[in-house]
């Protein structure tokens, strides 16, 4: 007698946000900061589909960068501050903000990728599997 669990309903922006399996929402997604775990603790879901590569820093690149310089601007205009002390502000900031992101953007991006193709590797050549 098997038994079968249904895992619809889990949504990939919550499971990925929350750094969670993609299929049932419960196992952890990563075993260290940024390394994606082997397979679910949870469901036992294989994690060999993950394959986000550059696109996490991509998109964290474009609204840390546009954030950042923003808040560089209405600083300047306020408090007329030397360009150093911008440096000593902004620099620890993009790092802090691009750290903070890294790794739910990360998630999330895996999770869309099992949603899309179902927890199996496209295929190379963008054919049709």
């Amino acid at each position: 007698m098997t038994t079968q669990t249904s895992y619809e309903g889990v949504s990939p922006f919550a499971a990925g946000l929350r750094s969670r399996c993609p299929r049932c929402g419960e196992g952890h997604l990563f075993k260290g900061f940024l390394t994606v775990a082997d397979h679910c603790d949870s469901c036992g879901l294989s994690y060999d589909f993950a394959d986000s590569g550059d696109g996490p820093a991509i998109l964290i690149m474009f609204p840390v960068g546009t954030i950042v310089v923003l808040l560089w601007l209405i600083t300047d205009a306020m408090f007329h501050l030397p360009a150093v002390v911008h440096l000593m502000l902004w620099l620890p900031a993009v790092v802090i903000f691009s750290l903070l992101l890294l790794r739910p953007f990360k998630g999330v991006l895996i999770a869309m990728q099992y949603a899309s193709h179902g927890g199996k590797r496209p295929p190379a050549n963008g054919g049709d599997a």
